[in-house]
């Protein structure tokens, strides 16, 4: 066989494996839908436009009222190990932000305009009140594609529940596949994952507009092979057939953009916004993240060090809110915003007042601040030990928690 030949089968033979890796759909949102009419429809889902991905993130409020009693009784350690007994917390703030995966969740109930319930695979309930367009009468459309009834799209006082579990992986979606690639930031740092565009593009027939010379110009994701930040005001595309355009004047390719995220399985989510955005080159995904990776978390275990060699082991809640291997710490690195998942962290240890190194437990360190998570205004760590006391450690005598697996 001649060269160019052998060079022609092998070049179909890798497309048709990134088609292969691309076409599969069993990463997909997939579930029941029950209107508040009784009709039921089943297919893939997409929720509120960048959510589409057993990977993306509900945001919500959590009603920390709900979540665990008020009134607890603490031993609090202070600095040089000296405590000061026991008290009552009657304070608190209300909400708190929050936010979980859709794998971990089984069903989702709307309970009003602004409030859901959430049972997740462990049989724990999770009630998020507003916080975002994920939730209540701002959202922006949850889409099913019913296999008879083909796309249809519903507003949140329509619904009943959504029933999640996973769907074939050989469904087509009218969306086409969704958009994974490496992101490059003004930094120099990279960051690969399932992409979200300006919060709304997520899919290769989502699509990218903006002013092209003395007109509007539309392209779909599926034409392009990478973006990259021009100016404030405009990008310039390269296109797969080798074209180069920039495209202007629009939230989609200037600063009104509102974020390019990634999500990484082993961190969560990392956003960027424009400034910190430089280039963003699309590839075909490897396997996709099925439903079964999500067990709907469990309660964070670990040992917590306070700063005079003092340790504490039990059951962890950090910054006396986030107690769950679902829930998300949130800081920024380089001024991206980080939202990762606490089963994803190895280690969290204070920097100063003002930030923590956090570790993975694939082994990346990034140095978070700008979050009550990972600074001063952290309302506490506390330790259930096996004993059954409760130990609150304040951040400035902290030395490091180590979480368990």
């Amino acid at each position: 066989m001649k060269r160019s030949a052998i060079s022609a089968v092998v070049a179909i033979f890798i497309i048709a494996i990134a088609s292969a890796a691309f076409a599969d759909s069993g990463g997909r949102l997939y579930g029941k839908l029950t209107t508040a009419d009784g009709d039921v429809y089943e297919g893939l889902i997409r929720w509120d436009k960048n959510e589409a991905s057993w990977c993306d993130i509900l945001n919500g409020n959590k009603d920390i009222r709900r979540s665990r009693q008020t009134g607890h009784r603490h031993e609090r350690v202070r600095v040089f190990g000296i405590t000061i007994g026991e008290r009552w917390n009657w304070e608190s703030d209300d909400n708190v932000q929050s936010g979980i995966c859709f794998g971990h969740i089984k069903t989702i109930e709307p309970l009003r305009s602004d409030a859901v319930r959430l049972t997740l695979k462990s049989g724990e309930l999770v009630r998020l009140e507003g916080g975002s367009t994920d939730i209540g009468d701002e959202i922006r459309g949850i889409v099913i594609e019913d296999a008879k009834e083909g796309e249809i799209e519903f507003d949140w006082d329509e619904i009943e529940s959504v029933e999640l579990f996973q769907g074939p992986a050989d469904l087509k979606s009218e969306f086409g596949e969704r958009l994974y690639g490496t992101m490059t930031t003004r930094h120099g740092d990279e960051y690969t994952g399932w992409v979200s565009w300006d919060a709304d593009e997520l899919f290769t027939n989502d699509v990218l507009d903006g002013e092209y010379k003395d007109h509007t110009r539309k392209v779909a994701f599926a034409k392009i092979k990478a973006i990259e930040r021009r100016n404030s005001s405009g990008a310039t595309l390269t296109l797969t057939n080798g074209e180069k355009i920039v495209l202007r004047e629009t939230n989609d390719v200037d600063d009104s953009n509102r974020g390019v995220a990634v999500y990484d399985p082993a961190i969560g989510q990392i956003t960027a916004d424009w400034y910190e955005f430089e280039k963003l080159e699309f590839k075909a995904p490897p396997a996709s993240i099925a439903y079964n990776r999500f067990d709907g978390g469990k309660r964070l275990q670990g040992t917590a060090y306070a700063d005079d060699g003092t340790k504490y082991t039990g059951e962890i809640r950090w910054d006396d809110d986030e107690e769950f291997t679902w829930e998300i710490l949130d800081g920024e690195y380089r001024d991206l915003a980080f939202d990762i998942e606490l089963g994803n962290i190895k280690e969290i240890k204070p920097v100063g007042f003002h930030s923590a190194t956090v570790t993975l437990w694939d082994g990346r360190s990034f140095k978070l601040r700008d979050s009550n998570d990972v600074d001063d205004d952290n309302n506490g760590i506390f330790v259930k030990t096996n004993g059954g006391k409760e130990i609150e450690i304040e951040w400035g005598e902290l030395d490091r928690v180590e979480f368990a697996r």
